[in-house]
């Protein structure tokens, strides 16, 4: 009996063991009621884990419910529990017999707008099912991403073409003018029970859920309230989703930004699914966008699908990082390559959260003479997370790559000290990645936590500049370059973030020549000016001195990319910037008072640009691969810029470097300055220049200096001599003497005559 009885309490604990993995293999939902946010912390995409789920349903070819059938509206039944503590035990069946549809879930995340879901049939004991503890999610198909053409999206009726269903996409924006071609939502033409837009999925795909939002509009409120969804094979046929004997409402939205989730009650294998709005705000008209959340099923006959998955082969971490996980993953790369990797931070943010940065140079923590400096910094905007994590994939392949001895990239990092800055605003990405990448809307995180848009948030330095040249007052009062900052700015009192201060002492610390701040939402380069010069405008090419260098920097990232110069590319949402390559003048496109790339040029030797690397802010992980190969390339070939131009050393006659130089280009309004070490860097295009370096107590120094067609700066040094009043001056100060005053001498004399007479 003792033996029999130890046997049953090991069985028992080791049953006890197992239970609690097998509920971390299915995820945190039965533990933890953000299970949502619990799941994008696993490696493994969620779309990938298989887990037990209900039966899909496939609607048949032969006849059936035509779309316009409507079936009497059920009872509004109560939300499905969250489990909070220990869930209660269900019956087997509830697990393995499908034919009970689920909910209809209309999941939100902390800090989305809660609503009530539909319901559905409650088992006998009434127990509901833990919220994806049964169910395996799927991504978006790609309406937001554009992944869904134009053409796979079909609609009843639109007002206009400008707000056809080809507008009906996630967070898409309006032109300022709402004109016929470039609107907020899809918009039907008639307010009845009959309207549907519709998504052409061009394979069998099991659709899983469906997210709504309402009409982007400064001036109208449109959004639909509720909805019925259907599925069909060929799009004659179509079935309604059930909820039990009727047809299901899904609730939609109340208002028109937030964008709201409802996952189907049973995942619905079909080609096509149709949206049938059935109510909608009082005062407004049937309008939505949408994205449908679905995965594809596998056709190894269809040659067309398995031409267009994109793949890489690159070992990467493809995920989202929350502050803690990217420290994490910072740490990891740090150990993988200890010798050409340093993590510092730059200060802290509003809520406390440090401004990590990595360091990537071949002797990390020191500034090297003749050696360039390049940063890239990413979420400026906490929502635009894109770039973050392009930034991190950035540092893991540099670090691979190295190893394994790829001689470009050994080239780079023994060449260049490379800063990366993932994360500017941790407070507002940590309020996005609580929403996540579907359910934040346009602006949830873009703001620091203070309400500060820290990408205008830098001195106007433009008006500064402008001003002294309309009164010619440039270069006796204020310089064309290393403008000062406003006292006002500095006080305590300015309206200026603690992570815009930050960095600023970091830019005025390090000696940067090319920077590129990556932000999302759009697919081009912009670089300066961002500010219009005509006060009375908004909009207006505004070129900088170094308008052909900016251009060509701007160019070198968006010809590489895999999108950017594609003319068959359709638009992000109003802009078209094929015109000019994938590029634009950024006060040309809309004006921006103190922007990081104005603040940049005029106040430091770094030429700043925005680089903005996808039309969806924050992409699923499950696009992650893609983004990583469209824009690999483009952040190499940008930062190898870096080594475009002349570059040198401005010393004295005894070999010294002299700080503080100042390097001009003939024809060219706009000058830099030495570092600390006397070394500089320019960037040119390929050419001749008229170059000249002068300093304070130094005769002047002129040359001509080739740029060619290599890459590889030209080296241009300086010697410089002092003038004959710095000699006199430093040999006084050696024999601490004063130089003589005549005047003062002359009445010094006679007053001692005056005193020997008396």
């Amino acid at each position: 009996m003792a033996r029999r009885g130890a046997a049953a309490l090991v069985l028992a604990l080791a049953l006890l063991a197992v239970a609690p993995a097998r509920v971390g293999a299915r995820g945190a939902a039965v533990e933890d009621p953000n299970d949502d946010i619990q799941e994008t912390w696993s490696l493994e995409p969620s779309y990938a884990r298989r887990e037990p789920e209900p039966e899909p349903f496939s609607p048949p070819l032969p006849a059936g419910p035509g779309a316009g059938e409507r079936g009497p509206r059920p009872p509004q039944p109560r939300p499905p529990k969250k489990a909070t503590t220990k869930p209660k035990k269900a019956p087997k069946r509830e697990k393995l017999a499908p034919q009970t549809p689920r909910p209809g879930k209309n999941i939100n995340r902390k800090g989305m707008r809660t609503k009530s879901s539909e319901k559905a049939a409650s088992d006998d004991h009434g127990v509901p099912l833990a919220r994806d503890a049964v169910r395996e999610g799927c991504p978006p198909l790609g309406l937001e991403t554009l992944k869904i053409t134009d053409f796979q999206l079909h609609a009843s009726t639109s007002k206009r073409y400008g707000l056809g269903a080809h507008r009906g996409r996630l967070n898409i924006q309006a032109g300022i003018n709402e004109n016929d071609f470039y609107d907020g939502a899809w918009c039907a033409g008639r307010n009845d029970l009959h309207q549907w837009i519709e998504v052409d999925a061009r394979r069998l795909t099991k659709f899983t859920g469906v997210i709504t939002q309402g009409r982007n509009s400064l001036w109208l409120s449109d959004w639909v309230t509720s909805y019925k969804v259907m599925v069909s094979n060929d799009s004659h046929t179509w079935v309604t989703v059930k909820n039990g004997s009727g047809d299901m409402i899904f609730e939609g939205n109340s208002e028109k930004e937030i964008p709201v989730l409802n996952e189907l009650p049973v995942p619905m294998v079909a080609r096509y699914i149709r949206i049938n709005p059935q109510s909608w705000f009082d005062n407004g008209s049937i309008c939505m966008r949408m994205e449908i959340l679905g995965c594809p099923l596998p056709d190894p006959n269809n040659y067309y699908h398995r031409r267009n998955e994109m793949t890489t082969t690159d070992d990467l971490d493809f995920k989202h990082h929350n502050h803690k996980e990217m420290r994490q993953l910072m740490k990891v790369v740090n150990e993988m390559c200890p010798n050409i990797t340093r993590i510092y931070n730059i200060g802290k943010s509003h809520q406390g959260l440090k401004l990590y940065a990595v360091e990537i140079s071949d002797h990390p923590g020191e500034h090297e003479v003749g050696e360039p400096e390049f940063h890239y910094i990413a979420g400026a905007h906490g929502n635009e997370v894109l770039g973050r994590e392009l930034t991190l994939l950035l540092m893991q392949f540099l670090c691979q790559e190295y190893l394994a001895g790829n001689l470009r990239i050994v080239r780079l990092v023994e060449e260049t000290r490379i800063h990366i800055l993932p994360s500017l605003n941790p407070d507002g990405y940590e309020k996005a990645y609580e929403g996540g990448s579907e359910l934040g809307g346009w602006s949830l995180g873009r703001w620091t936590h203070d309400g500060i848009d820290i990408n205008n948030n830098f001195p106007d330095l433009n008006t500064l500049l402008w001003e002294a040249e309309d009164r010619q007052n440039i270069p006796r009062k204020v310089p064309n370059h290393y403008i000062a900052i406003p006292e006002w700015f500095l006080s305590e009192n300015a309206t200026v973030a603690v992570e815009t201060r930050a960095v600023i002492a970091w830019m005025e610390k390090i000696p940067f020549v090319l920077g590129g701040n990556l932000q999302g939402g759009e697919l081009v380069v912009a670089y300066p000016y961002d500010m219009v010069r005509s006060l009375w405008k908004t909009q207006e090419h505004t070129p900088t001195p170094d308008d052909h260098v900016f251009r060509w920097l701007a160019y070198s990232y968006a010809s590489t990319h895999r999108l950017m110069t594609d003319a068959r590319r359709r638009v992000c949402h109003t802009e078209d910037f094929q015109k000019e390559d994938g590029t634009v003048n950024g006060a040309s496109w809309h004006t921006v008072a103190g922007s990081l790339n104005d603040f940049s040029y005029l106040h430091t030797n770094c030429f700043e640009l925005s680089i903005y690397v996808g039309c969806d802010k924050y992409p699923h992980e499950s696009e992650l691969p893609e983004e990583w190969e469209n824009n690999r390339e483009s952040l190499i070939v940008f930062m190898e810029q870096v080594h475009r131009g002349i570059k040198g050393l401005v010393r004295d006659s005894h070999g010294k470097g002299i700080p503080n130089a100042v390097i001009s280009v003939e024809g060219v309004n706009h000058d830099i300055r030495t570092a600390s070490d006397g070394d500089y860097w320019r960037l040119l295009n390929p050419g001749e220049y008229v170059v000249t370096a002068k300093a304070e107590g130094f005769t002047s120094s002129t040359k001509n200096c080739m740029v060619g067609y290599d890459m590889g700066a030209t080296q241009c040094d300086f010697t410089l001599s002092k003038t004959n009043l710095a000699r006199i001056r430093e040999i006084m100060e050696k024999f601490r003497k004063q130089p003589v005053s005549l005047p003062a001498r002359r009445l010094k004399l006679q007053g001692r005559k005056r005193r020997q007479r008396g």
